[in-house]
């Protein structure tokens, strides 16, 4: 009895939701239908029935694919998800296009259309296409009317759905605008202009682009630095890059004498684009007026509307908060790397031996930090040499870096002892006197022996082994003397590796940032490094670094990288 009872509540409860989608459906003026998982029509509002000359019978239940759509000849569109060729948009929020839908009397009609997801639900709806008629623009036959009318509210919720999507996924504030463009035309314009204050109060035209036969094209040629934002001027771009309220605006209000420069540069734009109408709005970030965002329209047909403007608003307020993310993030970037190169040392000058290093930062600031190389006599007149990573990244890195360089310093100095000696009572240390949680590195000591042969005596804590590249080519990993990384809590005993350096040999230091990517194992990219430092081992030491720093690196690492590569003397010391 209950369970017939559940079944006829579930019953009702789909068909009230079918009603009341029904019931809003129908309050839309643009024609608007619905459709399943498997791409059926389960609900069509009465301005679709009128558009398509259809009934509601010989709609629902159908694959709106096949029924619906055509191409301009009239023949059926192979089975897919819904054209997007022409439409230039697609998200994780919206797609849009153009497309021929064949009405129920066999004539096709030629529409504009946009498709929201939705959440399943038990109504079964997966998505609504909004869609409107198009026909051609009588001042402009080439022209499609698609960019010429008013969007629907369900179009601006989603161009501002996509418009935030592009700005929070992406830190480059010169690819989110180019997105967000590519969003706006030719949906709401045909040219958009975006004029941006930079820090130190200097204006440029950063962004000109039009649509251009269905193509996004950037004009270049207008973009560039512009006059100094005026005071007292009336002229709409000069208030709105005040911050005054947005505005709209005809080429008539540049046909008088201009009151200053950016007038005289505004005009040469509407002269040159062959801007009739537009809508202005001031570029605002949550402290300060970051520039203005100009949307314009060449024809006369269908100037903006103040409606226009509240849309133009939110786009604007939007690319403002991106735009100031973006520069606070270039700033903590500027801090990270200026820390991290202010604190990796100046090299020693050792007669007969060449010693070079490089630092790469990440291309992500929260990436930025860790890495460090060093080098630095000893008392005894042997060279300490140090290659490091600190794990965990950004200025937390940086300074934990800071604190494990000179800790290693002092003791390295301090005491004459082998490599691993110094290791164990730094890994002793970091728990209680540094902020370090976790670290790898080399320490090695670079001395000539009693027959003038250079030699290195190393130990490793995690680390990656050094690579020895001899002058022929012939390269291998120096594996031994490994031993735990600093500040895992277990306590294994470490041992030291000695080696004789040929003649004419590289000895390279580095870090994981030069051999690991995502979705790369780490022998591969090992291998990859191999290879190259041997194709490379002829050049000169700092054409090397260079090379190998450009050629081994992989294209999808995200991390900082560092090196220090040692080479050898042709010939044996007499030291």
């Amino acid at each position: 009895m209950s369970d017939n009872s559940d079944t006829c509540s579930d019953s009702a409860d789909v068909s009230d939701r079918r009603r009341f989608l029904e019931e809003a459906l129908d309050c839309v003026s643009a024609g608007v239908y619905a459709v399943d998982e498997k791409e059926r029509l389960v609900a069509v509002n009465a301005t679709a029935l009128q558009l398509l000359a259809r009934s509601a019978s010989d709609m629902l239940g159908h694959d709106a694919q096949e029924l619906l759509h055509r191409n301009a000849q009239g023949n059926m569109v192979a089975k897919k998800k819904l054209d997007v060729s022409h439409g230039e948009l697609s998200s994780p929020f919206s797609r849009a296009g153009k497309a021929w839908f064949q009405r129920g009397d066999g004539t096709l009609l030629p529409v504009a259309w946009s498709a929201v997801p939705c959440v399943s639900d038990t109504s079964q709806v997966a998505e609504l296409i909004v869609f409107q008629a198009v026909g051609q623009d009588e001042g402009d036959p080439a022209r499609s009317a698609f960019s010429r009318r008013t969007l629907s509210e369900t179009e601006r919720l989603a161009l501002l759905a996509d418009t935030t999507a592009h700005l929070i996924s992406n830190v480059d504030a010169e690819k989110s605008l180019l997105r967000v463009v590519e969003l706006i035309l030719p949906r709401l314009a045909d040219w958009v202009v975006i004029d941006l204050i930079a820090e130190g109060d200097e204006v440029s035209r950063s962004l000109v682009a039009h649509a251009d036969n269905g193509r996004i094209t950037v004009r270049e040629d207008l973009q560039g630095p512009m006059p100094p934002v005026p005071e007292t001027s009336g002229m709409p771009l000069s208030k709105a890059l005040r911050g005054a309220a947005s505005t709209l605006v005809n080429r008539e209000i540049y046909s008088g004498p201009p009151d200053t420069g950016i007038a005289v540069e505004q005009r040469k734009l509407f002269e040159v684009t062959g801007i009739n109408t537009a809508a202005i709005a001031p570029i605002r970030g949550p402290r300060e007026v970051l520039g203005a965002m100009t949307l314009g329209r060449v024809g006369s047909h269908h100037p903006f509307a103040r409606s226009d403007l509240a849309l133009l608003e939110d786009i604007a307020r939007r690319i403002g908060i991106a735009l100031e993310n973006a520069r606070h993030y270039q700033r903590q970037r500027q801090v990270a790397e200026t820390m991290q190169r202010y604190l990796l040392p100046q090299l020693p000058q050792l007669p007969g031996l060449e010693m070079t290093a490089r630092y790469l930062p990440a291309p992500d600031v929260s990436h930025v930090g860790g890495d460090w190389y060093d080098a630095f006599p000893l008392p005894c007149g042997d060279t300490a040499l140090v290659i490091g990573d600190v794990v965990g990244h950004d200025l937390e890195a940086a300074a934990g870096m800071a604190q494990l360089r000179n800790m290693l310093r002092a003791y390295t100095w301090a005491q004459e002892q082998a490599p691993h000696c110094t290791i164990e009572r730094l890994d002793q240390a970091l728990e209680h006197i540094s902020d370090v949680f976790m670290a790898t590195l080399v320490l090695a000591h670079l001395k000539v022996n009693e027959v003038g042969q250079w030699e290195l005596l190393w130990a490793s804590a995690g680390h990656p082994p050094p690579l020895l590249i001899h002058h022929d080519g012939i390269t291998h990993y120096l594996e031994e003397g490994s031993g735990v990384l600093l500040g895992a809590g277990v306590s294994r005993p470490r041992a030291d590796a000695r080696v004789v350096l040929p003649p004419g040999s590289t000895l390279l230091f580095y870090t994981d940032g030069l051999v690991e990517a995502r979705g790369q194992s780490l022998d591969t990219g090992l291998r990859r490094m191999r290879q190259h430092a041997a194709a490379l081992a002829h050049r000169s030491l700092d054409s090397f670094a260079d090379r190998l720093l450009e050629r081994a690196r992989p294209g999808t690492n995200d991390d900082d990288a560092a090196l220090l590569a040692v080479r050898i003397p042709a010939e044996a010391s007499d030291r």
